[in-house]
């Protein structure tokens, strides 16, 4: 399912607060919720305009871009989100869940504010590995009651829910005209034939390729 551009302004615009901040991500890098969800401080980089994504399907990292109309609202989150973490350090809450061969490499890492999640979760929660109480990153059926509350709201037919941002993501780019390799690595398919699959929903033929009869 894939919403025309009209249809993801509508809904970029109806969701607000953390959640549509991370809807608009969602739809500005092409990255899946749980990636999203999954980033660390470290992974934004600003003066680069671009945010890699670590341990994507596959385990690879990959980099994609960070939207600049998102610059200076990530900026005043991330405000919050230091003084929480300024918080939870004052009262030795602040380390953070990190891969076992990390946490073994870096034993200092879980506490430092760069490895902290972007986008945290509102209480504390008990890891279910290890046992330990820390502060988790975000859930993600948070994310998706917003996407659902707001299509409701916007009388939309289609089924929408947070994945479908990124399906969107793709089909506006190739229909733009970028090239399908690079759609390709933007969204971390191993095989270009799963990449296009966006070309079919474009109707421009099972090559995503236009006439040039139709361009004269």
């Amino acid at each position: 399912m894939v919403l025309s551009r009209k249809e993801v302004q509508q809904l970029l615009h109806a969701i607000d607060h953390t959640e549509g901040l991370i809807v608009r991500l969602l739809y500005g890098t092409g990255m899946r919720i749980s990636e999203c969800l999954r980033l660390r401080i470290q992974d934004v980089a600003f003066d680069r305009n671009e945010i890699t994504v670590r341990a994507g399907k596959g385990d690879r990292d990959r980099r994609v871009p960070f939207p600049k109309t998102l610059k200076h609202e990530l900026l005043d989150h991330l405000e919050g989100r230091r003084a929480l973490y300024e918080h939870d350090r004052e009262i030795n809450m602040h380390e953070v869940e990190l891969p076992g061969a990390l946490a073994r490499k870096y034993p200092n890492a879980p506490c430092e504010w760069k490895w902290q999640y972007v986008f945290p979760a509102a209480n504390y929660s008990v890891d279910p590995h290890s046992g330990t109480r820390r502060r988790h990153h975000l859930n993600s059926q948070q994310v998706q009651r917003a996407v659902r509350k707001a299509t409701k709201e916007l009388g939309l037919t289609a089924r929408v829910t947070p994945h479908t941002l990124r399906h969107c993501f793709a089909t506006h780019l190739l229909d733009a005209g970028q090239d399908i390799r690079t759609v390709q690595e933007l969204l971390g398919h191993s095989d270009v034939k799963t990449t296009m699959i966006y070309t079919h929903v474009l109707n421009k033929g099972p090559l995503g390729v236009v006439s040039p009869l139709d361009t004269l």
